[in-house]
């Protein structure tokens, strides 16, 4: 079950939010829902899920009771804990990965991916990190630890919550009309990001990657690159919106998890405003403690190098997924080097090139099936390929709706209205009218926008249209 999908819009979500509201036990309906909810899409995993929680209660209550204890004893138990999260990870994410590479382990036998089990095993791994670190209380209540690895709005495909950051929340939480509010705005705006935007570039983008060789030719390569790299940052940033936008509605305040990375004029600054909750459970917890940039020159380029290697095998197990990590992980090694400080010198239109077609050739290796489909990929996006040179792909690919829907994500992948918000309240404020504007037309015009939007986002889901979500798969 998926945020965009009529099953969640028009049954489970509003039973549930009826339940939550009317109920005093908040926690335990918010609790039943997320198991609900993940049992919905693997209830043959649900277990495995109620495993993981058991398995890191014990380990966070042992880790606080040896708080007196040597040190020693706690990072051992730590070590303990983590290790039992990564093998669970790594059994069921890279077992069929590592089957099909090393030949003394093929098995014709392959494990199924439970949904959401990367984005889970990290959050149970940074309460254990926390209370080891002393930065939140352990959790004694095994249903209060169970509701933060399991809450549905986050659980399937992030943004990564930290303990130390809802602890309080879980006990004690208050859901204001004022939060409510931005709660549902802040939804509505994933779930047109989602249905309107990533939905209709989505079908343009598998196509494309689906043609063989002899059929792909430059133009469509690049259609086919472009349109995937609004599906994913729509696709994800829609979900993460809808995601932080039901949190704020029951009270909870989960992390940002995206700030316009397309924007960027490096690829340094790109990590910086991507799956910002990613990037930063990496750097607290495997860079900083490997060293960070502490360390000497050399050391710094191998932490970083190691932290987007496994970055890469984090999302997927495949050579394409490490080949996306390297990449990332060289191409901020190089603007260590200096390239960062050339790139300051050049204006800011090549600065942001340069940045975009780093980042568009990353999502075609993120996206390729294999080693040998990226490579005639490739080969075809700068004319070496088998395809034809010339190809009618406006008859082909590029409809009306599909020219607007570029159009629409280009502008929405920018502050465009942050920046013409500030800069109408600036020229208002010369002529004494800012705050009739600000107080009676503006609150009228967004409430239109976002009305207009949930309606049209609602149609689009009714439909029965193109609907996939591609963190699923990781």
């Amino acid at each position: 079950m998926i945020f965009s999908s009529i099953t969640f819009l028009f049954y489970f979500l509003p039973v549930f939010l009826i339940l939550y509201f009317i109920s005093p036990f908040k926690n335990t309906v918010l609790l039943i829902a997320s198991l609900l909810f993940y049992a919905w899409g693997e209830v043959g995993y649900t277990l495995l899920l109620l495993v993981s929680i058991a398995v890191n209660f014990i380990f966070g209550l042992l880790i606080d009771r040896t708080q007196n204890a040597e040190r020693r004893t706690q990072k051992i138990l730590l070590v303990l804990g983590i290790a039992c999260n990564l093998l669970l990870l790594g059994y069921f994410k890279y077992f069929n990965f590592l089957t099909d590479n090393i030949s003394f382990l093929s098995t014709e036998k392959t494990v199924h991916l439970p949904l959401g089990i990367s984005f889970f095993t990290f959050q149970a791994i940074s309460y254990l990190f926390d209370v080891y670190r002393k930065e939140a209380k352990v959790e004694k209540n095994i249903f209060n630890l169970a509701l933060y690895i399991s809450m549905f709005p986050q659980l399937i495909a992030g943004p990564i919550v930290r303990f130390k950051t809802v602890a309080e929340q879980i006990h004690n939480r208050v859901s204001t009309l004022d939060n409510i509010s931005k709660g549902v705005r802040i939804f509505i705006v994933g779930l047109a990001q989602k249905a309107l935007i990533a939905n209709t570039v989505a079908v343009v983008a598998d196509d494309v990657f689906a043609l063989n060789e002899a059929t792909l030719t430059t133009a469509t390569a690049w259609l086919g690159a472009i349109c995937y790299a609004f599906q994913i940052y729509f696709d994800f940033a829609g979900y993460s919106n809808m995601a932080i936008g039901l949190g704020l509605v029951m009270g909870f305040t989960f992390p940002k998890n995206f700030n316009y990375p397309y924007i960027s004029q490096s690829i340094t600054e790109f990590w910086r405003r991507w799956h910002m909750s990613l990037s930063s459970w990496f750097r607290d917890y495997l860079y900083i403690p490997l060293g960070g940039n502490r360390v000497s020159p050399l050391r710094t380029y191998i932490n970083l190098m190691l932290v987007f290697l496994l970055c890469g095998l984090w999302h997927g197990a495949a050579w394409t997924f490490i080949i996306w990590g390297i990449y990332h992980g060289l191409f901020l090694i190089i603007e260590r080097l200096g390239l960062s400080a050339l790139l300051k010198m050049l204006p800011r239109p090549i600065r942001h090139a340069y940045a975009l077609f780093i980042i568009i050739m990353g999502w075609v290796i993120f996206r390729a099936d294999n080693v040998e489909h990226l490579s005639y990929f490739i080969q075809s996006m700068f004319g070496f390929g088998k395809g034809e040179t010339v190809e009618l792909v406006y008859s082909s690919y590029l409809s009306h709706s599909l020219l607007t829907t570029l159009t629409i994500g280009v502008v929405f992948s920018m502050p465009v209205f942050v920046l013409l918000k500030a800069r109408l309240k600036s020229k208002l404020m010369e002529n004494n009218k800012a705050q009739a504007i600000e107080s009676y037309i503006m609150p009228v015009f967004f409430e239109v926008f976002y009305v207009s939007i949930f309606l049209l986002s609602l149609l689009n889901v009714a439909s029965g249209s193109y609907n996939p979500f591609i963190y699923f798969r990781f």
